[in-house]
């Protein structure tokens, strides 16, 4: 059992905005153009009276006011009905609709007087159907606070009082506290037959103006367009991160290269010098015994270039010992720096993955809310490929989908029929469908396309089976 919804607020300032906002005059973001031609005004106004606004006009100036109204002063009270969006879809499957708008109208005449009714709008181009009307407050009797004043000072000596039966402008006294709780009760209570009731007595629950509903929807928008640009530099930064080490495993690869090249080369040049150390070595040996014999200063000569060979040797032993060890070192930061590059890499990518399953989560739940609360939403993409399909260019389609009335020539496609049909200046147009209406259908001139294309075809068959009439001349000769 869903909750009636009733909402009051005052309107000093001048009503041209929401004049043209509840007459579609200018369109607001959360309302389906398609479905604007649903809405319906259930007071008719007065003769020369075009709109809510000149309404609202003509009651103040036909109240009989004796006092000039003040521009602080409250000229009309917006009232706001419609009831729990699971109930009021239910009312209008059933078809009681127009028994819930009798009854609405019938409960704000009867709480705030006939003629201070003077609009009330039916929308049905939202997710929830809903009525806005306009109430002028208009009130006859002593005032609110003249009443509370004697009430507190008995004795106190007074002026003359006007006439209580004169008319006055005074939303403070349809509006106050204790007479809101009365409506909220007659409303609940005229709306208990469709399965309404009324809303908890004190909930701290508050209304979101159109105003903030529109901040709101706007603000997500954004977030959701600066999260989309976020997940793509996100993107970028990983693929250049990627590339990064990508080049940097090349040159360590082309280093590892060079280093061992020149560690071929050098074990090389160890072997030569090992073979001249031990040729070196027996030469010394040979000399030794030749010095023993002859004692010469020849052979101390020689004596003295192979100690400094010997030592030149074991400066390059040396030097290649230290390049082997520069290498195992290089070998293994390379090692320990591609392995942290790794898990950095590993590390980033589970993070994005994990952002991006989120950022899916939050589109996911926003195109929930969007199907929510458009209904319409599946059947306009649907009417959009059929429109494709059937002929019309991007641009027509668009005209289409906005429900405006398309005059078009050329050839049109049937898929059931798989033919076309050459056309010249017909009207299309998309409407609800009048067997379902949460669906929409193509209409072409006043009948849907399906039923068009089957006349149109049978229209064809029926002048191919006509027989050919054959002509005579006067001499009964076959022409």
């Amino acid at each position: 059992m869903g909750y009636v919804v009733l909402h009051l607020d005052k309107s000093p300032g001048n009503e041209t905005a929401m004049t043209a906002h509840i007459a579609r005059t200018r369109m607001p973001p959360n309302a389906i153009p398609s479905l604007t031609c649903l809405n319906e005004e259930l007071v008719e106004f007065p003769d020369g009276v075009t709109n809510r606004t000149e309404a609202i006009d003509h009651r103040l100036e036909h109240a009989g006011l004796t006092r000039k109204i003040g521009t602080n002063q409250v000229r009309v009270i917006r009232v706001m009905l419609t009831g729990s969006h699971d109930d009021m879809k239910h009312i209008v499957q059933e078809g009681r609709l127009k028994e819930w708008c009798a009854d609405n109208l019938e409960w704000l005449r009867k709480t705030y007087g006939s003629e201070n009714v003077v609009s009330a709008v039916l929308h049905m181009d939202e997710s929830t159907p809903h009525i806005h009307a306009a109430v002028v407050p208009i009130v006859v009797g002593e005032r609110r606070k003249a009443r509370e004043k004697e009430a507190k000072e008995p004795g106190k000596r007074r002026y003359r009082r006007k006439s209580a039966g004169r008319p006055r402008l005074c939303a403070d006294d349809v509006m106050t506290r204790v007479r809101l709780k009365e409506y909220q009760n007659s409303y609940a209570a005229a709306m208990a037959k469709y399965g309404l009731q009324r809303g908890i007595d004190g909930s701290e629950a508050r209304h979101v103006t159109t105003q903030e509903f529109y901040r709101q929807a706007i603000a997500q928008q954004q977030g959701l367009q600066d999260n989309i640009g976020e997940l793509l530099r996100i993107e970028a930064e990983k693929r250049e991160a990627v590339e990064r080490a990508a080049r940097q495993e090349q040159i360590t690869r082309s280093e590892l290269d060079k280093t061992e090249a020149a560690l071929k080369a050098a074990k090389g040049e160890l072997k030569t010098e090992r073979l001249k150390n031990s040729a070196a070595e027996v030469g010394t040996t040979i000399i030794d015994g030749i010095g023993a014999m002859i004692g010469t200063s020849k052979v101390k000569r020689q004596e003295q270039e192979i100690g400094a060979l010997r030592q030149e040797v074991a400066a390059r032993d040396e030097s290649i010992e230290t390049l082997q060890k520069k290498i195992t070192t290089m070998q293994s930061d390379h090692s320990r720096e591609l392995t942290a590059m790794q898990a950095r890499h590993t590390a980033e990518v589970a993070n994005s993955a994990k952002r991006h399953e989120k950022e899916v989560s939050l589109l996911k739940t926003v195109l929930l809310k969007a199907v929510k609360w458009f209904p319409y939403f599946h059947e306009m993409i649907r009417m959009e490929n059929l429109c494709r399909i059937v002929g019309f260019d991007e641009q027509q389609t668009t005209t289409l989908i906005k429900g405006k009335l398309l005059e078009y020539s050329g050839k049109l496609y049937s898929e059931e029929l798989d033919r076309r049909f050459t056309v010249e200046r017909v009207t299309a147009q998309i409407t609800p469908d009048p067997a379902d209406k949460r669906k929409l259908q193509l209409n072409i001139g006043q009948m849907s396309f399906v039923e068009w294309c089957r006349r149109q075809f049978e229209k064809v068959r029926t002048a191919v089976r006509q027989p050919t009439h054959v002509r005579q001349n006067r001499k009964g000769m076959k022409l």
